[in-house]
């Protein structure tokens, strides 16, 4: 059994990573005022400095890699192709994405409408940033 092709790893993790970021990025402009103020009903502010973008790239170029890695680790078991992808991205997004949404949701954090938008935004973008990933990744 081969291993994982490092360099594609990273390529693609890079790439889906940035996507996330530009896909997050752009969406964000849907849901940021109503954000905002439920953020401020609880005396709370998300400031948007050098540091929280940096944090973001970041965040995201994780995400990338994450999802690029279980991608070529199921391919030996699913196969290449679009079908792992998805099947990657959506358990990941149910193991990660939706686990914290729903906390939010107990915490009462957040309006569930906004925990809903977020949810669609955030499984669309994994599903994206995991095909192209994996368009990106081959073992040879």
């Amino acid at each position: 059994m081969k291993g994982i092709n490092v360099t594609r790893w990273l390529s693609g993790g890079v790439v889906a990573g940035i996507l996330i970021w530009l896909f997050e990025g752009a969406a964000s402009m849907l849901y940021y005022e109503q954000m905002q103020v439920a953020l401020e009903a609880r005396g709370l502010a998300m400031e948007t400095s050098a540091k929280v973008f940096a944090i973001s790239i970041l965040i995201s170029l994780l995400a990338g890699l994450t999802l690029v890695f279980f991608y070529a680790a199921a391919r030996p078991r699913f196969g290449p192709g679009p079908k792992t992808a998805l099947i990657v991205a959506v358990a990941l997004f149910l193991g990660s994405y939706l686990i914290a949404l729903l906390g939010y949701e107990l915490l009462g954090l957040f309006p569930t409408r906004l925990l809903v938008i977020w949810g669609v935004i955030g499984l669309t973008e994994m599903i994206l940033a995991t095909l192209v990933g994996a368009w990106l990744y081959n073992e040879a």
